[in-house]
């Protein structure tokens, strides 16, 4: 236990700032996890959802609990993620195998 009234205080704040930590790393973690769940599904709403990302990730970096390289690496990767997993997938090409058959 803090014995000075002034380690009293510190031991308070840095309880009440871990606590909004956490819910601001869980709201990354939720939002991240919805749009990957749903790029998987081939849902449509993916564009809302990666602004809801990018919102989340955002506002993480501006309180601090995020490094801004770190939520730009996350952002990129979903966003590569969304990209490759809405594509429609086209007619396969003949390899050369194929057209001797």
């Amino acid at each position: 236990m803090p014995r000075t009234k002034s380690a009293q205080k510190a031991a308070r704040q840095t309880k009440k700032r871990t606590s909004l930590n956490i819910k601001i790393k869980e709201t990354v973690k939720k939002a991240l996890k919805e749009t990957k769940k749903a790029v998987e599904a081939g849902s449509g709403n993916l564009e809302a959802l990666v602004k809801k990302s990018q919102k989340a990730l955002g506002k993480a970096v501006k309180v601090g609990v995020l490094h801004k390289n770190t939520a730009s690496r996350k952002l990129s990767r979903l966003i590569k993620q969304v990209k490759k997993g809405s594509k429609k997938p086209t007619a396969k090409k003949e390899t050369k195998k194929e057209k001797t058959s």
